[in-house]
């Protein structure tokens, strides 16, 4: 297989290619007196309470109930948006920058479905997916390649990437728990046929389990030499602790464990005084070396600090290292200007001499998927009060930038998670009583 090339926003293009305004309401004094509520003693996976930070920042409930919707009809129904259908029965999300339909967005697509309890757009991109996507047969049989052109239907690479399966099982149990599995799709099954594969995957034809077993690190790509490295942005805790609850495949141990070396893994990846970690790293946490771009902070690295409020909140078992990394990565970019930082970095904060490039855009700006993303941070709470982030969220815009950029895709669905996340809407979604 050849090696994966990294491209803006989503770290990754083609195999076959190498390679807003923070006006906050009431005075500054105002956005920091609400004090932060009690930490639970459990997470909310377990008591079901998801704060709502754009409530303690004094916004209406009626008013963040609007900007979700607004937000999800512009990426799902409006002139500028990232969800297509096809026929009656399918449909894909596309990366319209770059071209082509991901196992990243499509699998984004169903989370955000399910979250948001849209059952036609969750089956739809799911038969899409299956449909053209995920190899029925051979070494990666129930695995996905990653990259298609939605029009000619063309498979960009016939490999996977570990974050698509991450997504598409996770969001595959909570349709399962949300909707039973009697109405079209059996979406217990669906997932356990990914997981059954993964566990089946010995290196026959050089593939592998989506976790490196021996380091129980999520791989970047479970195949090759890319079996035996990572990418930060793909450590999400938290749903490893969800397979370990709801997959019931007996990986039950395996999964928590993976979930607690996260957890441990991150704590080496940002340790930088910036809270700031490499796109791609080795297992410690070191970077790695790629042939598309030095190591940095940049597009990938932007979902760390979701990854990690998202598992403060659901099951807060890292609690005291959390809070101080928060602290330390809202600072750095609190320091360079809340309505001004950009958007790669060296770890040490510093620019990189080298701009990774978002479509055919070289260029750093003031992108909305971190303040977004750097936004959803401030559900660790810790020692502090501060909401200058949630606000500079709220006051931030889905449109174009003075000079033309769009990227609905990945700006804007982390966009959208984050309001999610930010309005205590983004929940794991235990079964439901029927």
């Amino acid at each position: 297989m050849k090696t994966r090339f990294s491209f803006p926003h989503l770290s990754r293009v083609s195999l076959l290619l190498l390679g807003l305004l923070y006006a906050g309401l009431g005075s500054a004094a105002a956005q920091r007196t609400r004090k932060p509520a009690p930490a639970s003693p459990k997470g909310a996976f377990y008591t079901g309470k998801y704060p709502n930070l754009f409530r303690e920042a004094g916004y209406k409930q009626a008013d963040i109930d609007q900007k979700i919707t607004q937000t999800y009809q512009a990426l799902f129904k409006g002139p500028n948006k990232v969800y297509f259908e096809v026929g009656d029965s399918m449909a894909y999300v596309s990366d319209l920058k770059n071209h082509d339909a991901r196992t990243e967005g499509l699998s984004y697509g169903m989370m955000i479905a399910v979250q948001l309890n849209k059952k036609g757009e969750f089956d739809r991109l799911w038969r899409w997916s299956k449909k053209y996507l995920q190899h029925q047969s051979g070494p990666l049989e129930g695995y996905f390649a990653w990259s298609i052109n939605p029009t000619t239907l063309k498979r960009n690479s016939e490999g996977p990437a570990s974050d698509g399966e991450l997504y598409f099982i996770t969001s595959l149990l909570f349709a399962s728990n949300r909707w039973g599995n009697t109405t079209g799709i059996n979406y217990y099954q669906e997932a356990r046929r990914i997981l059954n594969a993964m566990w089946k995957k010995d290196g026959t034809g050089d593939v592998y389990n989506l976790i490196n077993t021996q380091h129980k690190q999520i791989t970047f790509v479970p195949v090759g030499d890319m079996y035996n490295w990572t990418d930060p942005s793909y450590h999400v805790p938290a749903f490893m602790e969800v397979w370990a609850e709801y997959a019931k495949d007996g990986h039950e141990a395996f999964y928590r464990a993976c979930a607690d070396t996260s957890r441990a893994f991150l704590h080496r990846a940002c340790r930088a005084p910036t809270g700031l970690n490499y796109d791609y790293t080795e297992f410690s946490g070191q970077p790695r070396e790629t042939k598309w771009a030095p190591p940095a902070f940049r597009y990938d690295s932007w979902r760390v600090p979701m990854n990690i409020a998202m598992d403060y909140v659901w099951f807060g078992k890292d609690k005291a290292w959390q809070e101080q990394y928060a602290q330390r990565f809202q600072g750095f970019l609190r320091g360079k200007g809340l309505t001004t930082f950009e958007d790669q970095f060296n770890v040490d904060g510093s620019r990189p001499d080298f701009i990774l490039p978002a479509g055919n855009v070289k260029k750093l700006r003031h992108s909305l998927g971190l303040v977004a993303t750097s936004a959803s941070a401030s559900l660790i709470r810790g020692n502090t009060n501060d909401l200058d982030f949630v606000h500079a969220l709220w006051n931030a815009k889905l449109e174009p930038y003075a000079d033309g950029y769009f990227d609905p895709y990945y700006d804007g669905i982390l966009y959208l998670f984050s309001l999610l996340h930010l309005s205590g809407k983004y929940q794991a979604i235990h079964p439901q009583q029927r």
